[in-house]
C-alpha cells in the first residue's frame, strides 16, 4: 500500500493522532501498557497496522502522546488562591489522575518528548511556587518532593492488595492479625486491632502527608 493509499484509509476511518492516543488510553487503562502494541491498537480502531503510522511513527511517539492525555486531566494550580492550596488541589488531582491511569506512573516521569500539556503543567507549578516566593531552586526541591509523595503515593495504592478500608479491616482480622500473636508481636497486633475499631483509611495517608509537606516547605518559602 502506497503512503497515499495509507492516508486515504485512515482518512476513511476518521482517525486523528488524538483519537488514535486517547483510544491507546483506554487500551492500556484495561489491559496495562505493556501489552500495548500498535497491532491490536489498530484492531481496536478497526483500520489497518499500516493506517496508524500516519500519524505516530513509533510506539515511543504514541506513548508520548498518551501522556500528554493523562496531563490534560490533572487540574493545574489555580491563581487565585495562595501557594498552598494550589499545590493541594493540583497535587489532589494529580493522585486522583494516577489512580485511573495506573499504568501511567512510571512513563509520567520518563519521557523525553513532553508534549504541550505536559510543558503548560511543569510551567504552572514552577510559577506558582516562583510567584509565592520560592527561589529557583527550592522551587525544584519543592517540585521533586511533593511530585514523589503523589507519585510514590500512587505506587504504593496500586500495589496494595485491599480498595477500601473496609476491606482492610476485613483483612485485618481474617489474615494479618492471626500472624499477629499478641505475646510475639505486641506492637503489631495492638496497632491492627486498633486500627480496625477505628475505622482507620489508609486513603487518608495522602492528605496527611501532604498538609505534611506543605507546612514544612512554608519555612523555606523565603530561603535564599
Amino acid at each position: 500500500m502506497t503512503a497515499r493509499e495509507r492516508r486515504q484509509v485512515a482518512s476513511d476511518a476518521g482517525l486523528s493522532k488524538r483519537r488514535v492516543a486517547v483510544e491507546a488510553v483506554r487500551l492500556a487503562d484495561r489491559e496495562g501498557v505493556d501489552g500495548l502494541s500498535m497491532r491490536r491498537l489498530a484492531g481496536v480502531l478497526g483500520v489497518g497496522t499500516m493506517s496508524l503510522y500516519h500519524y505516530v511513527a513509533s510506539k515511543d511517539e504514541l506513548l508520548d502522546a498518551m501522556i500528554d492525555i493523562v496531563f490534560e486531566e490533572i487540574e493545574l494550580p489555580p491563581q487565585d488562591t495562595d501557594w498552598q492550596s494550589a499545590m493541594r488541589q493540583r497535587s489532589v488531582s494529580a493522585r486522583e489522575v494516577l489512580a485511573r491511569h495506573r499504568w501511567a506512573n512510571g512513563p509520567m516521569v520518563s519521557r523525553t518528548s513532553p508534549g504541550p500539556a505536559n510543558l503548560r503543567h511543569h510551567e504552572a507549578v514552577t510559577a506558582c511556587l516562583r510567584r509565592a516566593g520560592f527561589s529557583v531552586l527550592m522551587a525544584t526541591h519543592a517540585n521533586w518532593l511533593l511530585d514523589s509523595l503523589v507519585y510514590g503515593y500512587a505506587l504504593q495504592e496500586a500495589s496494595l492488595p485491599f480498595d477500601t478500608a473496609a476491606e482492610l479491616a476485613d483483612m485485618t482480622e481474617d489474615v494479618f492479625l492471626p500472624q499477629l500473636p499478641a505475646d510475639e508481636f505486641p506492637y503489631l497486633n495492638e496497632s491492627a486491632a486498633a486500627l480496625v475499631a477505628a475505622g482507620y483509611d489508609p486513603s487518608e495517608e495522602f492528605i496527611f502527608g501532604l498538609n505534611l509537606l506543605l507546612a514544612a516547605l512554608e519555612s523555606l518559602r523565603t530561603s535564599a
